[in-house]
C-alpha cells in the first residue's frame, strides 16, 4: 500500500524543499519545551497537534511554508491542517497573550519600547479578505495587496513580534458580499490604522513595561493618535511626513502696530525649516551597538506646535531632525512629547529601535513562512500570523540563547 510521500505531487512538493535530515536536530529539545507552554490554548486534542505540526513545519527548510508542504513533509493528509488554518475554533488572542506574558518574562524591561509598523502582502485576485489595491511598502507602491498592523516590543535583550490585525479599508469593510465570503465578524469595522494601533498600544501596554512608543509617519501624522498617546501617559517618538507644519515658538515676528506684542512665527514645512538652520545647531550624535554597528547622525530639535493635514493646532510638541552621516544622507522628521529634561540623545536613541522591526519583517517572511499563505478568511489570516508570531518568537530565543553562551563567564 502506497503511503501519502510516495504520491506524484507529494514527490514534486518534496524535491522542492532543502530540509536536511537532521535540520531541527540541535534544536527539537527547545522546541518541544517551547511547544508545551502554548498547547493549552489549543482546546481540542487535534488542534494541538496540527499546532505543534504546523510550528515544527514553519522552521524548516521548506522553501514555501503553506499548509500542504508542511502536511507532506510531516506525513499528514492537508485538508485537516487547511481547516484547522482557515476555520479552526481557537482563540488568536488567548495564543497571543501568552506569548506576550513569554515576551515579558524574557525580555521585559522599563526602557523598552512598543513598535507600531503597517506591512503589506501582495495578492492576486480579489477573494482573500482586505485584498484591495493600497499602499504595499514591500512593493513600494500602490498595489493588490492585503495590510496588517503589527506590534513590536523591542527591548535591551532582544525584539519580538506581538500582536497585529487586519486593516480593512473603508470599501472592503462595506462590502456585504466580500465580509459574508470571508467570514468577517459583524462587530468588526473599517478603522484607520491608528486606531487599530492603538488598540494594540492598549492591550499590549498592559503587559510589557516600556517607555517608548514608537511609530512611521502614517501614524505620526495622526494629531488625534498622538493625542490619544498624551492621554494614556505614554510618551512617544514618531516620524512625521516632511511636508508637516510646523511653528517655531522660539522666533517671534515684530507686532504690526508700533509697541504691540510679538506675533507668533507663521506654520511652514518642518524641511524648509529645518534647511533654514544655521549649521551650528546641528548636534552629532553617536549611537553605539545594534546589528549594523554604530551609527551617527546630525540632529535638529525645537519646541514647536504642529500643524495636522486638516488644519487643526496641537499642543507644544518636540520637533527632533535626523539627518544620517553618509554619502547620500537619509533625513527623518520625528514628533515626540518627551519632556524637556529628556536629553535629545536618549529621543534619537530611543527612535533608532524602530527600525529593528524592518529585522523582524525580514526573518518572519524569510524563515517562517509570514507571507506564506493562502487562507482568504479574517480567521485564516489571523491563525496563520498567530503561528507565524510564535514561530518567530521561537527563534528569537534561539538567537538569545546563543547570544548569552558566548559571553564570557
Amino acid at each position: 500500500m502506497s503511503t501519502i510521500l510516495e504520491a506524484p505531487e507529494a514527490q514534486e512538493l518534496l524535491a522542492l524543499t532543502e530540509v536536511a535530515p537532521n535540520a531541527l536536530q540541535d534544536c527539537v529539545p527547545h522546541l518541544t519545551e517551547f511547544v508545551q507552554r502554548y498547547l493549552p490554548f489549543f482546546y481540542r486534542t487535534e488542534h494541538r497537534q496540527h499546532a505543534e505540526v504546523i510550528l515544527k513545519g514553519k522552521l524548516t527548510g521548506l522553501q514555501r511554508k503553506t499548509t500542504e508542504p508542511i502536511a507532506i513533509y510531516a506525513g499528514l493528509k492537508r485538508r485537516p491542517l487547511q481547516h484547522f488554518l482557515g476555520a479552526g475554533g481557537w482563540n488568536d488572542q488567548a495564543v497571543l497573550g501568552e506569548l506576550r506574558r513569554h515576551v515579558a518574562e524574557e525580555l521585559g524591561d522599563p526602557e523598552a519600547a512598543l513598535i507600531l509598523d503597517p506591512s503589506g502582502f501582495p495578492k492576486k485576485g480579489d477573494d482573500s479578505c482586505g485584498v484591495a489595491r493600497q499602499w504595499c511598502g514591500c512593493l513600494g507602491k500602490v498595489d493588490n495587496c492585503q495590510v496588517g498592523v503589527f506590534l513590536a516590543y523591542a527591548a535591551p535583550g532582544g525584539k519580538a513580534l506581538i500582536d497585529c490585525r487586519l486593516f480593512l479599508t473603508e470599501e472592503r469593510a462595506a462590502d456585504t458580499k466580500h465580509r459574508q465570503k470571508t467570514y468577517v465578524p459583524s462587530e468588526v469595522q473599517h478603522q484607520e490604522k491608528w486606531r487599530i494601533g492603538l488598540e494594540l498600544v492598549r492591550q499590549s501596554g498592559q503587559q510589557l513595561p516600556h517607555s517608548w512608543v514608537l511609530g512611521d509617519d502614517e501614524f505620526g501624522r495622526a494629531t488625534e493618535f498622538r493625542e490619544e498617546l498624551r492621554l494614556a501617559n505614554e510618551r512617544y517618538a514618531l516620524d512625521v511626513p516632511c511636508n508637516t507644519l510646523v511653528r517655531d515658538l522660539s522666533v517671534p515676528r515684530p507686532s504690526s502696530r508700533p509697541g504691540g506684542r510679538p506675533r507668533l512665527a507663521e506654520f511652514e514645512r518642518v524641511d524648509q525649516w529645518a534647511k533654514r538652520q544655521p549649521k551650528k545647531r546641528w548636534k552629532k550624535i553617536r549611537l553605539s551597538g545594534g546589528e549594523k554597528g554604530p551609527r551617527e547622525f546630525l540632529v535638529l530639535h525645537q519646541r514647536m506646535q504642529v500643524k495636522d493635514e486638516g488644519g487643526r493646532v496641537g499642543p507644544t510638541e518636540r520637533v527632533v531632525v535626523i539627518k544620517s552621516c553618509e554619502r547620500k544622507p537619509q533625513t527623518w522628521y520625528v514628533v515626540t512629547n518627551a519632556d524637556e529634561d529628556v536629553a535629545v540623545a536618549e529621543v534619537v536613541g530611543a527612535w533608532a529601535r524602530r527600525h529593528g522591526v524592518e529585522d523582524l519583517f525580514r526573518e518572519g517572511k524569510q524563515e517562517v513562512g509570514l507571507g506564506h499563505y493562502e487562507v482568504r478568511s479574517w480567521t485564516g489570516w489571523h491563525h496563520h500570523m498567530t503561528l507565524s508570531l510564535l514561530a518567530l518568537w521561537f527563534l528569537q530565543l534561539e538567537r538569545i540563547g546563543l547570544a548569552k553562551k558566548k559571553i564570557p563567564g
